[in-house]
C-alpha cells in the first residue's frame, strides 16, 4: 500500500517511519511511504507557502498554489486524499478499515499555522480528525492515521495479534499480564496460570466484556 505524506516538516515523520513495526513493513515492502515537502510546489521566493487572511485575523494560513500542485504531483486516478483538520469525520478503527478497502494509494496533507485556504478542500476527498482538539499541525494526525491503517494491510503485524485487538466487536481487549506473578501483592489470576486452554479463552472473553462495560460502555450502544 502506498502513502504519500504532504508536510511542511519532512523530518517529523522521517524519524518516525524509520522505527519499529512500520520500518518493517517498508523494508518487506508491504507499505511504501512518500514524504513530500510542500515548500517545495510554491512559486514564490524564499519558500513561502502562507500568507495573511482576507478579512483579518490572527496568524497565517497555508495558500492553495502550493499545497494543490503538491497534491497533483502525487495524485493518481486509485488515490484518496486527505486533509488532516479538526474540522474533519473523527478518525477510528472502522474508518481505518474502510480506507485500506477502499483504496491502495492514500495521500495525507498536513496542516500548519492558522489553517488552510478554504478552496483546497476542492481538491480533496474528505477531511479526517483524530479527535476534538486542536494541534500545532497536522504531522501527529498522519502519524496516527498512517499507523493504524497500516495495521490492518497483511503482513505488517501478525495475524493473531490483529485478531485480540481492541475494538474488535465494539469491544476492548482482555487484561494481559506477564512476569512476575506476583508484583507488591498485586497478583495474576489463577485462572491464567491453570493451563485450561478453554477456560481462559472463556475468561478473557468475559473480560472483554467487563473492561468495556467499565471504560467504554458507549461501545455496547
Amino acid at each position: 500500500m502506498r502513502f504519500d505524506i504532504l508536510t511542511l516538516f519532512p523530518s517529523i515523520i522521517e524519524s518516525y517511519i524509520n522505527e519499529s513495526i512500520i520500518k518493517r513493513a517498508k523494508d518487506k515492502k508491504i507499505l511504501e511511504i512518500n514524504i513530500i515537502n510542500i515548500r517545495d510546489f510554491t512559486l514564490l521566493k524564499n519558500g513561502q507557502v502562507d500568507d495573511t487572511p482576507f478579512g483579518g485575523g490572527s496568524g497565517m494560513v497555508l495558500m492553495c498554489e502550493p499545497v494543490v500542485r503538491a497534491i497533483e504531483k502525487v495524485r493518481d486516478d486509485d488515490a484518496l486524499v486527505y486533509l488532516l483538520s479538526p474540522q474533519g469525520q473523527v478518525f477510528n478503527d472502522n474508518l481505518a478499515k474502510k480506507m485500506v478497502n477502499t483504496s491502495k494509494h492514500i495521500i495525507l496533507v498536513c496542516g500548519h499555522y492558522e489553517g488552510f485556504d478554504e478552496r483546497i478542500l476542492n481538491f480533496v476527498d474528505g477531511e479526517i480528525s483524530i479527535g476534538d482538539y486542536v494541534l500545532t499541525g497536522g504531522e501527529l494526525p498522519a502519524l496516527v492515521v498512517l499507523d493504524a491503517i497500516s495495521r490492518f494491510i497483511p503482513g505488517v503485524i501478525k495475524e493473531e495479534s490483529f485478531l485480540n485487538e481492541s475494538f474488535k466487536d465494539n469491544l476492548l481487549d482482555y487484561p494481559v499480564y506477564t512476569k512476575p506473578r506476583d508484583f507488591r501483592g498485586f497478583k495474576v489470576p489463577d485462572i491464567l496460570l491453570s493451563g485450561d486452554h478453554a477456560k481462559i479463552a472463556k475468561y478473557r472473553e468475559e473480560e472483554k466484556l467487563r473492561v468495556t462495560k467499565e471504560k467504554r460502555p458507549d461501545l455496547l450502544k
